[in-house]
């Protein structure tokens, strides 16, 4: 892959729905993930999907170092890229791993779902623990790259902290479950977390019809650059430290902030 230009990001969000084979999924990241950016984010639980509502998948957890990882690895560095995927982690409690998302290639990261998905009739903390709140950014490409992952998306003040903490992208991975106005939802927050940050924010879902799609780009002022709909997709494009600076210039919300 080529390098890219300086104070530019280019971006994939590959919307891909996660099977239930974790030896499968893990084969279906080298043929996913494509060769021509510097940041390439797959869904929440690509390692594993979660299955029927409540199901255990404590079986299905690995460590951040076991065959997901390596593979997600390899495959960043053939690539020449940074890889963004969610895996289910081993944690202390056999029966409730960690929602995590790994982050390989040039940056390497491990970021623990903060906020688990106990609303909307689910209760995802009956299978999985909380992680600590430890907001996560990593450098990619020369840009500040914080991690959310789907339900957390509806926190203001985790997106924030990540803000405070530097970050110009927020990369959100999710399984965002259809239904009554989920969407919508997804959308409205999606630029909510844009617009009152002046940040980049990259969501990344799984696809329909388990899931909302969707996945979507857009800038710090709010404007979508790329929406996929809801079946799969490979979703691109490319950020720019000239649109993030002229937000803020022209948009300065973080520096009049009265705290």
């Amino acid at each position: 892959m080529t390098s890219t230009t300086a104070g530019e990001l280019r971006v994939a969000l590959v919307q891909e729905a996660a099977g239930l084979d974790p030896v499968g999924n893990r084969a279906r990241l080298e043929p996913a993930t494509p060769a021509d950016a510097d940041l390439v984010v797959f869904p929440e639980a690509f390692a594993r999907d979660f299955g029927e509502a409540g199901s255990d998948v404590g079986p299905f957890a690995e460590p951040v170092d076991g065959p997901f990882a390596r593979e997600l690895e390899r495959v960043a560095a053939q690539r020449g890229t940074t890889l963004v995927a969610g895996m289910f982690e081993a944690s202390q409690d056999p029966a409730r791993p960690w929602n995590t998302l790994l982050v390989r290639g040039a940056a390497t990261a491990a970021y623990r779902k903060v906020h688990l998905y106990d609303s909307f009739g689910y209760r995802e903390s009956d299978r999985l623990l909380a992680g600590p709140v430890e907001p996560t950014v990593v450098d990619v490409a020369g840009f500040s790259v914080g991690l959310l992952t789907c339900y957390d998306l509806r926190f203001p003040e985790l997106a924030r902290a990540l803000v405070d903490r530097g970050a110009e992208v927020l990369v959100v991975p999710a399984a965002w479950v259809a239904g009554e106005r989920k969407v919508d939802h997804w959308r409205t927050l999606v630029r909510a977390r844009a617009i009152e940050n002046t940040v980049f924010v990259a969501a990344a879902g799984q696809p329909g019809p388990r899931y909302s799609g969707h996945s979507l780009v857009v800038d710090p002022m709010g404007d979508v650059l790329a929406e996929a709909a809801d079946g799969p997709a490979v979703l691109r494009a490319t950020l720019t430290r000239t649109a993030l600076d002229q937000a803020r210039r022209t948009n300065p919300s973080l520096s009049n902030r009265r705290l």
